[in-house]
């Protein structure tokens, strides 16, 4: 019997392993176009002849290469992504200077599972002639994708539109013209702004104005309120979640408010509540202008106007350690203050008349108007709640009375004030004289209230006591009417 003297495999798997890793490194250096291997540090350590001959085309010489980051020699590549996943991309397309390649990319490893570099191959060059179907369908698969991001694009953009201009800022006293000034000027800048102000003086509708007067309004207005957040949330609803960060977390990931804002503006309402934590992530976001999603090694690009807000003083909270003062000097770069109602009372009655031609439009009521009684009784309350608080007035008075004049006294029950009481003037000898002569004259509400219960009474007769019909003849609610025939 003829011994068998052919060579045999090792015995042991590590021997085997390396013989398989040594005739894979052969293999593919003798039939890959090119080879390229990375360190750690993203450094080129070797590369093939193979690939040498790219290099032209990528306006590089043979020998300043080496050492040289992989990404500021080969535009495009994805090594730097393999190395920091560990993950191979096997199958890729690659097009920069030199042309479109097949390329493949594996992470290299040590003994203990470490990655420690990269390889990158070169499999086809021009593979547009040699794999036509596969590459007309990454075309036609790459340009669906670009309408689909742009139908996405202009459907946020329509969604996220300003909802009001400086226009909307009712008001022609001196300190809402201030106001006015001071916004379209701010408009004009890309600077951060401050809005500081009582609650409900218009700091939200003033941010708005803002951006659709700015270069930026054709794209996103995104707004977050930060005390409204749960703090465990907030660093994921700003700057996002990478694919499955967390376990329920979005496969696909998610978006954060500054990404969805990038190129337009992000208004952080209440930033005087952002835990101190999240503080030193913003005031890094808003110097770099970069973002990394929660779970993610990838920083991305942001370019987004910031413009805060805040009811508190945040310079007492720098003082007493609650608010940093890096990021106060960062957000206060152009401060805007905008006045309580109860200093620019002069603007009352345009600001009533405007909150009640909305609330009727909302609600589908008749306009209301508001008579110089009531404008006074107005004008003498403290208003802590500001415009929002007169807005929740007057649509209460508008709601409790069908009346399309609103007077002191509509206003009174809403603000748990006794109703007004006017004091007869003392009468003078003259006018006690001639009080024979006007005695037989009526008051204006006494005729009213006379006309309308012969009317009502009129209705009733003609309608044979019915009372809805009654009430649809004389043009009025039979709520109302009801109320009319109370004793």
């Amino acid at each position: 019997m003829i011994p068998d003297t052919s060579p045999r495999l090792p015995q042991d798997a590590d021997s085997l392993l390396r013989l398989a890793a040594q005739s894979m490194f052969d293999t593919f250096a003798q039939t890959a176009m090119g080879m390229m291997v990375v360190d750690r540090s993203h450094r080129i350590v070797w590369i093939s002849e193979g690939y040498k001959r790219f290099l032209p085309a990528l306006g590089h010489e043979e020998r300043d290469f080496v050492g040289r980051r992989v990404e500021d020699v080969v535009p495009n590549t994805l090594m730097a992504q393999v190395i920091e996943t560990g993950q191979p991309i096997l199958v890729d397309l690659l097009t920069n200077q030199a042309g479109t390649f097949l390329v493949s990319r594996l992470p290299l490893r040590d003994a203990a599972g470490q990655v420690i570099g990269a390889m990158g191959m070169v499999l086809l060059d021009h593979p547009e002639t040699t794999m036509q179907p596969l590459i007309g369908k990454f075309s036609r698969l790459q340009r669906d994708l670009d309408a689909a991001r742009q139908q996405l694009a202009e459907h946020l953009t329509r969604e996220r539109r300003p909802k009001h201009t400086i226009a909307s800022f009712i008001g022609a006293s001196a300190a809402a013209m201030e106001v006015k000034r001071q916004a379209r000027r701010v408009a004009q800048t890309d600077s951060t702004v401050l809005l500081l102000g009582e609650t409900g003086t218009g700091k939200e509708l003033l941010a708005h104005a803002i951006h659709a007067a700015s270069g930026r309004a054709a794209k996103p207005f995104v707004g977050v309120n930060i005390a409204a957040v749960p703090d465990t949330l907030l660093e994921a609803e700003f700057f996002g979640v990478a694919a499955g960060a967390y376990t329920g977390a979005d496969r696909k990931g998610r978006d954060g408010k500054f990404r969805l804002a990038h190129g337009g503006t992000l208004f952080l309402d209440e930033i005087g509540d952002m835990p101190l934590p999240l503080q030193a992530k913003l005031l890094r976001v808003l110097q770099e202008q970069e973002v990394e999603p929660l779970g993610s090694n990838q920083v991305q690009h942001v370019d987004v106007r910031v413009i805060a807000a805040t009811s508190r003083d945040l310079a007492a909270m720098v003082r007493a350690g609650d608010f940093r003062a890096d990021l106060f000097y960062r957000l206060n770069v152009l401060p805007i203050r905008v006045p309580p109602l109860r200093e620019r009372l002069a603007d009352l009655e345009a600001l009533a008349d405007a909150l009640a031609d909305d609330i009727a439009r909302r609600s589908g009521m008749a306009h209301k108007s508001l008579a110089g009684d009531a404008l006074e009784l107005l004008a003498a309350q403290p208003w802590p709640g500001n415009i929002r608080e007169l807005r929740n007035v007057i649509e209460q008075a508008s709601l409790m009375t069908d009346d399309l004049v609103l007077g002191a006294r509509h206003f009174a029950a809403v603000l748990g004030l006794q109703a007004p009481v006017v004091a007869a003037p003392p009468q003078s000898a003259a006018a006690t004289a001639a009080a024979p002569r006007i005695a037989g004259v009526k008051s204006l509400p006494q005729a009213v209230a006379e006309l309308e219960a012969q009317a009502i009474r009129e209705a009733l007769e003609a309608t044979g006591g019915n009372k809805l019909a009654a009430s649809r003849l004389l043009g009025i609610s039979r709520a109302t009417l009801y109320e009319k025939l109370a004793p």
